[in-house]
């Protein structure tokens, strides 16, 4: 473990206390685990303490852990994923954080007011994975149509559908069907010549 990790880790540890519900080394990445109920504190803590000041918020995703090792995890089916980095710095730190009791509508607070490009990200979870972050000003969807029904990145979404969309000219707009696949065998089929894997004279 580099120097500079196991001060931000021991800074951690120091600050946060109880707070922590994990904080783990792994690959040359540090990790640390909340509870929804430390969530929001936490991470104002972390931008505005000078020891830490994570200023970015370079990424945020939803995880679906519904089929993870037999079943959804100890701590709940969906989580959230942040990647922090401090400029002043030069670290880096992964946020997980667990949504329980959350059944079928994971809600969790938005991270828009203390960094405002979780913006997109936070839409992103949510239309793929149906997170709904409370406090965010313009949640919708941002990579499937508006009238899409479900969240494509869930474990129990169906692999083929039942619909398919398509742009029709006529009509000038996204419109529905039946999905046409032809289920087909996707074995390709091999060519060689016609003296191939013979074995020579000797």
């Amino acid at each position: 473990m580099s120097a500079k990790l196991q001060t931000l880790r021991q800074n951690l540890e120091e600050n946060l206390g109880g707070r922590v519900r994990s904080l783990v080394l792994d690959r040359g990445e540090l990790t640390l685990q909340l509870a929804a109920a430390d969530y929001l504190e936490v991470m104002q803590f972390l931008r505005d303490e000078p020891d830490f000041g994570f200023d970015q918020l370079i990424d945020l995703c939803g995880v679906d852990y519904a089929e993870h090792a037999g079943g959804a995890s100890q701590h709940g089916r969906f989580a959230v994923v942040i990647h922090l980095l401090s400029t002043v710095q030069n670290t880096r730190l992964r946020i997980k954080l667990f949504i329980e009791d959350c059944d079928d509508l994971p809600r969790i607070a938005s991270l828009c007011k203390i960094w405002p490009s979780a913006d997109w990200y936070e839409r992103e979870a949510f239309d793929l994975l149906g997170i709904v972050f409370v406090g965010h000003e313009d949640l919708r969807r941002i990579l499937t149509d508006y009238d899409f029904s479900g969240h494509p990145l869930r474990k129990d979404f169906p692999v083929c559908g039942h619909v398919e969309m398509r742009y029709d000219p006529e009509q000038a707009r996204v419109v529905y069907e039946p999905v046409s696949i032809i289920p087909r065998n996707n074995v390709p089929r091999v060519v060689r010549e016609a003296a191939y894997g013979d074995q020579p004279d000797v």
